[in-house]
């Protein structure tokens, strides 16, 4: 039988009270506080960033403020630059590209709440795992919902709301963000 840990990241509904989550939450609110009072600079930044994030890359920059869930959800790849105050709710799996640019304010949100007003009474969601490419540009305030993929080399325009799966070489912009551009 799976832990409800398990449900999580394979994407079936669990109870979010399960201390086992509670316990890698808790861990995470611990890490992203402490990274709250530093800078990119800071003498203990890197050995912060690579306990929240497994396998943090010595060439990626996350710049504080940093807000996640459990952070060991969370892969980014080499080259890539997160700007301040991003937010990532990594229930189920984020993976970032090697070589984006994600702008300022950027929100990644995997979990999803029950349908059913009863049901979300319960301490109970489900979540879908977010890809983003390589060498892909988020502008500032870019919202990503959850199962979303977002190909290789695609712009998404600032404020957007990232719906639906967006193709490679693609030009995405709005609320909900649709293809304008072909690049």
């Amino acid at each position: 039988m799976k832990t409800e840990f398990e449900k999580m990241r394979s994407g079936e509904l669990y109870c979010f009270e399960d201390q086992e989550i509670a316990n890698s939450i808790i861990h995470a609110q611990d890490l992203c506080a402490k990274l709250q009072t530093m800078t990119i600079n800071s003498k203990d930044y890197r050995s912060v960033m690579e306990e929240l994030i497994p396998g943090f890359n010595k060439s990626v920059v996350v710049c504080p403020p940093f807000h996640c869930d459990h952070g060991h959800g969370i892969s980014i790849g080499e080259g890539t630059f997160i700007n301040y105050n991003c937010t990532m709710l990594d229930s189920a799996y984020i993976r970032i590209g090697r070589n984006c640019q994600i702008g300022p304010n950027c929100q990644f949100y995997t979990p999803i709440h029950p349908f059913d007003y009863k049901e979300r009474r319960k301490p109970v969601e489900s979540s879908k795992p977010i890809n983003i490419g390589d060498d892909c540009w988020l502008g500032g305030g870019v919202i990503v919902l959850p199962g979303v993929s977002i190909g290789d080399r695609c712009i998404i325009g600032a404020g957007s709301v990232v719906t639906k799966d967006i193709p490679a070489d693609s030009t995405a912009v709005g609320n909900p963000a649709r293809v304008i551009k072909k690049l």
